[in-house]
């Protein structure tokens, strides 16, 4: 019973679409209508609002921190179940006909919480590879690589295999944007 409840709340708490709430609160329009559809940070950059972009990026990590910093000291055998529910919850968000965003900011929520170090190692990843190429998501991708990389060559940790999940599901709902990147097609984002 206690896994059950543990399931089903971590995977309501991940799928709270903050993009759509903050994008019909401050400018009555529904982000899936705006560039890529996306109710993620990215897209929500795209809306031309920096408190809604930001906000959402806030919002999407912290709804992975909060409920895993519980599950954490409360329950730490199920941190990675709870992980995976809330990363499941934002992708697919039983409010918005299981169409939600990419996980990105909501993993690494979840890395900060199991990892203080891996949050830090995705964060630079992500922004190394975004100031040379301008691509978020060849960002996103290499990013979450290279988690299961550092375990592999200088952890050698038994839970490995969460994090080769979490990449298979990034790849995953990025699978369009890897096919734009390889047609040169993938439009290039700006965070400043």
């Amino acid at each position: 019973m206690e896994l059950i409840l543990i399931i089903f709340s971590s995977y309501l708490v991940g799928s709270i679409p903050f993009g759509y709430i903050l994008t019909k609160f401050f400018l009555k329009k529904d982000i899936r209508e705006i560039g890529s559809g996306n109710i993620g940070a990215t897209n929500a950059l795209r809306t031309g609002n920096k408190t809604v972009g930001f906000g959402t990026l806030a919002l999407d990590i912290s709804k992975a921190i909060l409920p895993l910093v519980f599950i954490n000291i409360n329950y730490s055998e199920y941190i990675f179940v709870s992980s995976l529910c809330i990363f499941i919850g934002h992708v697919f968000p039983a409010w918005l006909k299981f169409k939600g965003g990419k996980g990105v900011a909501t993993y690494l929520g979840i890395l900060f919480c199991i990892d203080i170090s891996f949050g830090f190692i995705f964060s630079i990843t992500w922004l190394i590879v975004f100031f040379i190429f301008k691509y978020s998501s060849l960002s996103s991708l290499l990013a979450s690589l290279v988690i299961p990389v550092h375990i592999l060559f200088f952890l050698d940790s038994e839970n490995i295999f969460f994090f080769v999940i979490m990449f298979v599901l990034i790849f995953f709902t990025h699978r369009e944007n890897i096919k734009r990147l390889i047609n040169k097609e993938e439009s290039k984002s700006k965070i400043y």
